[in-house]
């Protein structure tokens, strides 16, 4: 047997002087309660509160951090019990052999946050201090199977134990939100609330975009076939994701780029895009333009905006076709936002009422782009390391890039932005421990006094989420 143990200084500096303070700060946050003001578990969880299926459904079928490593390393999908778009079968569903597969292959991830958030779960959520070997497959697959069968490992008590205070799951415009409706009318006291996702009704290359569009108007009761409806289509599902608990919208368009178009214009790209005949420059326009009425539909509304571009979506053609989107194959691009947010903020960037958080995958751009934009613009906020650089050292280079020109009250802390429930604790842990580590390096360097750094650690670890996404 391997020990399993986590140092209590892990992440921490190697100085012995900085290593004490990171200490000091550490302990002032271990502890606070965790604000997830945006991410993608799945609201079914808490209001029927259902156990979970067993190990492999937990930890390995729907984390594509974990099985695109796998899959980089030769492993079928079909093998990890990933499901096909079309519902065959065919997939090898023993949840303990896709187990065995998972802990066979365990050393690929060494050195990855992956490994870090697994460990963590392993070893707090679950008790287990033994390392995750070929060997000890079937010992950690019964252990943590039994305790999934336990009242105390239902999604409301691990909610409860890891002491959420609130948690935002992410939904497309055409969902009906009951699973939320059903948290309201339970009684449960977990905070669970919505995020307002357009991308299936904004934008021309998703599937079905003209069916979206017209469900929209079904629900609405207008007619998305013209700007005018399409707009007030909107409208009206941001009002009801609002009354449902909504405080953001969340937008996954491929750049950032943003339009100022007129109405004329605009009812002609609605137009080629509901026929299928806009091409792709169109569609990005049409994109691009949406991102505008978004920002002036949350000037009305007072919704938090989120921009998250940068994303090759589905770059692997053929694990698409077979698995549908979301499946590990999505790829960083290159991306612009001094041109591109141009036409958005000459109509929105001065005011003082509206919150637009970017985020971005091409870390190129924190410190020539990103901060300077947040570091004036009054409607800026840089969201935090996201997606490949959730991780200790993009966390690092975020803080290291960004703070000097933007400042720590132009970020919004941090969110996990995760599917896999059990590593919301381990994300924020490292997040926590990181901050301390960039805070204390700051104070023995003489950059910043200990009790400014004891202030920025709690409003970094919590509060400033919390005020940015209006929690």
């Amino acid at each position: 047997m391997i020990p399993l143990e986590l140092s209590p200084d892990r992440l921490f500096p190697a100085d012995p002087g900085a290593r004490s303070v990171a200490r000091t700060l550490y302990q002032a946050v271990r502890d606070l309660p965790i604000v997830s003001p945006h991410g993608h578990t799945d609201p079914s969880w808490y209001a029927n509160d259902t156990p979970f299926e067993d190990p492999a459904a937990l930890f390995i079928v729907p984390d594509h951090y974990v099985y695109r490593m796998l899959y980089s390393q030769g492993v079928p999908l079909d093998a990890l019990g990933v499901p096909p778009r079309d519902g065959t079968r065919g997939i090898d569903n023993d949840p303990r052999a896709i187990w065995r597969i998972f802990a066979q292959h365990y050393p690929l991830f060494r050195g990855t946050p992956t490994r870090l958030w697994l460990d963590h779960a392993f070893h707090t959520v679950f008790g287990i201090d033994e390392r995750l070997t070929e060997e000890s497959a079937d010992r950690y697959y019964d252990r943590i199977a039994a305790c999934l069968r336990d009242e105390s490992y239902r999604p409301r008590a691990l909610f409860e134990r890891f002491d959420i205070e609130v948690i935002a799951t992410t939904e497309s415009p055409l969902d009906p939100l009951a699973h939320h409706r059903a948290i309201r009318e339970s009684g449960w006291g977990g905070r669970v609330v919505t995020a307002y996702r357009p991308d299936p009704v904004v934008d021309p290359h998703f599937e079905n975009f003209a069916g979206n569009v017209a469900k929209l108007g079904e629900i609405t009761g207008e007619d998305t076939a013209t700007w005018r409806g399409y707009l007030s289509a909107h409208r009206a599902r941001r009002a009801y994701f609002k009354d449902m608990g909504a405080t953001s919208t969340d937008h996954g368009h491929p750049t950032a780029r943003s339009e100022n178009l007129d109405p004329a214009q605009c009812q002609q790209l609605l137009g080629r895009a509901l026929a299928g005949t806009i091409d792709a420059n169109d569609a990005e326009r049409f994109r691009a333009q949406m991102l505008t009425e978004m920002a002036r539909m949350s000037v009305d509304d007072g919704l938090v905006m989120q921009i998250h571009p940068g994303s090759y979506r589905n770059h692997n053609g053929a694990i698409f076709e077979r698995y549908g989107r979301d499946k590990g194959a999505d790829i960083p691009m290159r991306t612009d936002y001094v041109h591109a947010l141009k036409p958005l903020l000459d109509v929105v960037g001065n005011e003082r009422n509206l919150t637009i958080i970017l985020f971005t995958l091409d870390e190129t751009t924190y410190a020539r782009e990103l901060a300077p934009l947040a570091g004036h613009y009054p409607v800026l906020r840089l969201g935090p390391p996201w997606w490949f650089h959730d991780s200790f050292q993009g966390m690092l280079r975020f803080l290291e890039q960004a703070i000097e020109t933007a400042g720590f009250a132009n970020t919004v802390g941090f969110n996990d932005d995760t599917r896999a429930f059990m590593s919301i604790p381990a994300r924020h842990d490292v997040w926590r421990r990181v901050v301390c580590r960039f805070l204390a390096t700051s104070v023995v360097e003489h950059r910043l006094d200990e009790d400014e750094a004891m202030d920025l650690a709690p409003a970094l670890s919590r509060d400033l989420a919390k005020r940015a996404y209006k929690l």
